[in-house]
């Protein structure tokens, strides 16, 4: 019974194909914790919400991980997936700037209730850091003072939990990609932070199969990019 609730509550909707190192603070339980059925369905959603760049598919994805948040209360990852499914929908969707910054408040929402629940602290700081970036991506001349600096602050205190995580390493040099040259940022600042970055993605490999994992196919699509810059 408990298998079949978790099968109508995680796949309500139809699945489409289409998008660690420990830290300082342990995250808490979750499979162990979870009705039958639960680990392979978080899996084949995190699949799903990492294999779609689709907004409308995002918004559901995040619908489902928020549904197995109240199937599995105690573990903190449909939280974080939730704010990562409705952050990426936030870059990808057409939407006016204003619905974008109440989906960006939802996704901080649920990264707040991840934090309650005792996730690995460095990944949070660095998804709520890409929460920032995309606040900042909504407006740039009007929010650039603000929030670029939030980004490195998330970022800093993210590296010092945990410096093996690449994905800091990754919204640290998209940081400085879309900085304007004249204050420090550009494509020549951010080539050496996404180098390093790569270095991190190969070394990094999670502690369980659901953990963060995401992020490396963005990076080598930014490092081909300089490839055929510099094939011009």
């Amino acid at each position: 019974m408990k298998k079949h609730l978790i099968l109508l509550v995680l796949a309500a909707t139809s699945y489409s194909a289409a998008a660690q190192a420990p830290a300082a603070s342990a995250p808490a339980a979750t499979a162990t914790a979870a009705p039958t059925g639960y680990p392979e369905m978080m899996a084949a959603t995190i699949k799903e919400l990492l294999s779609t760049g689709d907004p409308a598919q995002l918004k559901q994805i995040a619908s489902k991980f928020e549904r197995a948040s109240s199937v599995a209360p105690t573990d903190w990852l449909p939280q974080y997936y939730q704010a990562y499914a409705l952050l990426i929908n936030c870059f990808q969707s057409k939407e006016s700037d204003d619905a974008k910054d109440k989906t960006l408040d939802q996704a901080e929402a649920a990264l707040g209730r991840a934090r309650k629940l005792r996730g690995d602290e460095s990944e949070l700081l660095v998804l709520q850091a890409y929460v920032y970036q995309a606040r900042l991506g909504i407006s740039p001349m009007m929010r650039s003072a603000k929030y670029s600096g939030m980004v490195n602050e998330a970022l800093a205190q993210a590296k010092k939990l945990n410096p093996a995580n690449p994905r800091i390493y990754l919204v640290q040099a998209n940081n400085l990609y879309f900085t304007p040259k004249m204050f420090g940022g550009g494509a020549d600042a951010a080539k050496p932070v996404y180098d390093e970055a790569k270095t991190r993605y190969a070394a990094f490999k999670p502690s369980t199969p659901l953990m963060p994992n995401w992020g490396e196919r963005q990076l080598l699509g930014r490092l081909k990019a300089y490839e055929g810059t510099a094939a011009k």
